[in-house]
């Protein structure tokens, strides 16, 4: 860390703790030159989640899309958009947590099916129909079978 005051490389840590806000630890440092104190603050740093999608093409994490798709499966159900967010946070809680910042598309709706399964029987059915691209009456009966 570089002296602000007189540019030498050489400081020590006085004191750490973590911020008001909670999200940075806070450091006060003296510079081993001049001896003049700073404060400098670390911060996580945001990875931003990746989708891969089926053609290998990958792109970044929509939280507005998957909201978008959500509220279609679940529209006129008894589902608030407060228990969606929370759905999409679940989600995004899990893939940071493994340390995962790249995922595919498919595992992405495994997972926001298993959650709808929870939620709502009817908005997975809906999410899964275009999610799973049945292609006849017979698949969706199929998937309807499932939550029997």
């Amino acid at each position: 860390m570089r002296c602000p005051y007189c540019g030498h490389e050489e400081t020590r840590v006085v004191d750490s703790r973590v911020s008001e806000s909670g999200d940075a630890i806070r450091r006060r440092r003296e510079c081993l030159q001049c001896a003049k104190r700073f404060t400098t603050y670390e911060r996580r740093e945001d990875v931003p989640l990746m989708v891969i999608k089926k053609d290998s093409r990958r792109e970044p994490f929509d939280r507005g899309k998957l909201l978008r798709g959500l509220v279609v499966a679940t529209a006129k159900r008894n589902v608030t958009t407060a228990q969606l967010e929370a759905l999409i946070d679940d989600i995004e809680t899990e893939l940071h947590n493994s340390f995962r910042y790249e995922v595919r598309a498919k595992d992405l709706g495994d997972m926001v099916l298993k959650r709808l399964l929870e939620l709502d029987k009817v908005a997975y059915i809906r999410f899964a129909s275009v999610y799973k691209q049945f292609q006849d009456l017979d698949e969706f009966t199929s998937e309807l079978k499932k939550l029997g």
